[in-house]
């Protein structure tokens, strides 16, 4: 039970020719992250309380509870097959109840809590989710779109019988009221596994169905962008970034446990970087995936290495092109720590990246395709193959079909559409190779907005303030942002001439905040006599975005 498909391998070009994905037959990852190692008590799980207190798991300790909450959730009638919501953040009880679940057979939901009311009502209704384990931050909310959920039969929160009210099941009560051995479901790299959810620039978010072999695809992914350096027992890893993002969840904390390493939760609202800092310092934080926002805010702390003693070896980062000022600040500041960024999408896996263990980082660059896939710069329309220095759009081709998505969740015909008829997978992502093999980030074919790692579909945004009386018409647009990479910018048109531009202002932000997430609404809001519009009446954000103010 090996399954650690990623060999250390020093040189790049070798490691794309000798690579080959050798999926095992039978698969389940319950049992691939805590059963196969070689010492199962060592600490899998380092938590840190929002008090402060500290709680540790072991590879033994987590299989224990995940057991438990599999037996309690097949008594509340979650079947193999059935999809269950996860809203919870860096806390245990969010891998414990994905470790739940595919011992079940049943299929993961991944949430965040930043979700404002329509946002997480969306996706429990379309995802079917049978159950959904939350957050108390989040309860009230659950409670209020649950009739709008009719798949959804039960509710698990977090906490005891004493903290949990209602209808809703208490999470350490069923853990208390069960035993472990629970006899785990008998599956494969082709069993389905989570369905994450995406935005795009038209349309409602998309259910991005995964199988098994998605954790592996991964797995090998962060293998390379933390330099081979996740040697069993010896990496310690943490992230920011919430554990309901695909990047987070598979490519630090299960590829973690994968490798046979220590994951750190955080739970904590805000980035305060001093704090960062001393978390790093605390847990000996080997490896660290930081967006590029996280590091942009780490840079204002002076001398980080005189003031902490860190063990950092490698930060890698994802979400949205790194500057060459980061690149340049963490080679600078740092002995001997890597920065690697890396790309990927919730339905392709991480396909490149950077490697300093087998080339220089060149900043601003995306870096080169990991082995395991073959990369090429298509003709956006005829899909053919363009020259080095010629932009295009990014198509991915994998050498085993299972690490990339099996489709969008009841969507055929935008699954088809993802697909060229030479089984290319494309990006809606334009990029340029230069004659080093190196691919640069140009633009978006399509319109989302990438801010501070997270990829906002701005027609989710404009549907959300389109809600409040006093607008008529919007377009939403990402604008350049220094600490965000982008920052969202809303153009609107009020319904009326009368109004109070700073109330309307913050009450559109107010708006979004509660209906989406925290981090969808607009920093930026305009007020318009008109927007420009196609002949069949949709916002042209292409000349949105080409105004030259960025101001309110």
């Amino acid at each position: 039970m090996a399954w650690t498909i990623m060999p250390t391998v020093e040189e790049y070009e070798r490691a794309r020719e000798t690579f080959a994905w050798d999926l095992p037959d039978e698969y389940n990852p319950a049992v691939d992250f805590l059963r196969k190692h070689e010492d199962t008590s060592r600490t899998a799980l380092r938590y840190e309380t929002p008090d402060d207190g500290l709680e540790t798991y072991s590879f033994d300790d987590l299989d224990d509870r995940s057991d438990r909450l599999a037996a309690a959730l097949a008594d509340l009638g979650v079947e193999a097959g059935d999809r269950v919501g996860v809203v919870v953040p860096q806390k245990p009880q969010n891998p414990l109840t994905h470790l739940a679940n595919w011992k079940l057979g049943a299929v993961s939901v991944p949430l965040t809590v930043l979700f404002g009311r329509d946002a997480l009502q969306y996706r429990l209704e379309d995802s079917e989710a049978k159950a959904v384990v939350v957050d108390p931050s989040v309860r009230e909310t659950v409670d209020e779109i649950r009739g709008e959920c009719p798949a959804l039969e039960a509710v698990i929160e977090l906490g005891d019988g004493d903290s949990v009210a209602g209808d809703a099941s208490a999470f350490d009560d069923l853990l208390a009221g069960y035993e472990p051995g629970i006899d785990v479901y008998d599956s494969t790299p082709e069993t389905p596994t989570a369905i994450m959810y995406t935005s795009g620039s038209t349309g409602p978010p998309k259910g991005v169905r995964h199988s098994h072999a998605l954790w592996l695809g991964r797995a090998a992914a962060a293998y390379n962008y933390f330099d081979q350096g996740l040697a069993e027992g010896e990496a310690t890893l943490w992230t920011p970034a919430d554990w309901a993002w695909g990047a987070a969840l598979g490519g630090t904390l299960f590829a973690a446990w994968h490798h046979g390493c220590t994951i750190v939760g955080w739970p904590r609202d805000g980035f305060d970087p001093d704090a960062v800092y001393g978390l790093m310092e605390r847990h000996e934080v080997t490896e660290a995936f930081m967006p590029p926002t996280a590091l942009r805010m780490l840079t204002g702390v002076d001398d980080p290495e005189d003031r902490y003693d860190l063990s950092l070896e490698t930060f890698a980062s994802a979400g949205e092109p790194l500057t060459s000022e980061v690149v340049d600040w963490v080679e600078s500041t740092f002995d001997d720590v890597a920065i690697n960024e890396f790309y990927g999408q919730t339905e392709l896996n991480l396909v490149v990246g950077n490697s300093e263990t087998w080339f220089d980082t060149r900043p601003g660059s995306m870096g080169k395709p990991f082995p395991g896939y073959e990369v090429a710069v298509l003709d956006p329309e005829t899909h053919d193959r363009l020259e080095t220095g010629e932009v295009g759009e990014l198509a991915v081709k994998p050498g085993d079909r299972r690490v990339f998505f099996d489709g969008y969740h009841g969507l055929p015909e935008k699954t088809a559409s993802k697909r060229t008829e030479n089984g290319w997978f494309l990006t809606d992502d334009l990029v340029e190779r230069d004659a080093d093999g190196y691919l640069w980030f140009v633009s978006r074919a399509d319109d989302v907005i990438l801010t501070s790692g997270y990829r906002v579909g701005p027609m989710e945004v404009e549907d959300a303030i389109l809600t409040h009386e006093a607008v008529e018409q919007v377009g939403v647009v990402g604008v350049p942002d220094d600490t965000r990479g982008e920052a969202i910018k809303a153009f609107v048109k009020p319904a009326t001439d009368e109004y109070d531009p700073d109330a309307l202002r913050d009450e559109i932000r107010e708006l979004v905040r509660d209906r989406l997430a925290e981090y969808e609404y607009p920093q930026h809001v305009a007020f318009v006599e008109t927007l420009p519009t196609t002949t069949t009446g949709k916002i042209r954000r292409r000349s949105l975005r080409d105004r030259e103010t960025t101001g309110e």
